[in-house]
C-alpha cells in the first residue's frame, strides 16, 4: 500500500486526535478500511510525530459526522488542497464563534456547507 495522503500538523495541541486503530474501533471497521477512507478523502488526517492522526471532531456517536464527507468534497471540487481543507475546517469563523469542524455538530452545519460552496467557487 502506498503512503497515506496526510496534511502537515497545523492543528493546535488542544485538538484531540485518534490513531487509525482508534478510528477503526470507533467506526467498527478494520484499520485497512480507515486507511482507504483517508486515501479517498472521506476522512482527513495529519502527520503527528510521524503517525497518522485523525481529528476526533470528525466523528460523532454514529460514526463520521454527518455532512463531513460532502463538505470536504465541495472544498476539493473548488480547488482546495488537502492542507487548505484542513486549515479551513479549523479556522474559527467569527460570526459562528467556532470553526467549521465544530459547527458540523450543530444546527450551523448547512451554513458551513453553504459557505464552503461560496468560497470554493
Amino acid at each position: 500500500m502506498g503512503s497515506l495522503p496526510l496534511s502537515e500538523d497545523s492543528l493546535t495541541s488542544e485538538i484531540d486526535t485518534l490513531t487509525i486503530g482508534d478510528a477503526a474501533r470507533r467506526l467498527g471497521v478494520s484499520a485497512s478500511r480507515v486507511r482507504t477512507l483517508i486515501q479517498d478523502h472521506q476522512l482527513l488526517a495529519v502527520s503527528r510525530e510521524g503517525q497518522p492522526a485523525i481529528p476526533a471532531v470528525f466523528f460523532d456517536d454514529l460514526g463520521i459526522v454527518k455532512h463531513f464527507t460532502g463538505l470536504v468534497e465541495v472544498l476539493f471540487d473548488g480547488g482546495y488542497t488537502r492542507d487548505e481543507v484542513m486549515e479551513w475546517l479549523f479556522a474559527v469563523q467569527d460570526d459562528l464563534g467556532m470553526c467549521p469542524a465544530d459547527a458540523l455538530h450543530t444546527h450551523s452545519a448547512r451554513e458551513v456547507i453553504r459557505r464552503a460552496q461560496a468560497q470554493a467557487f
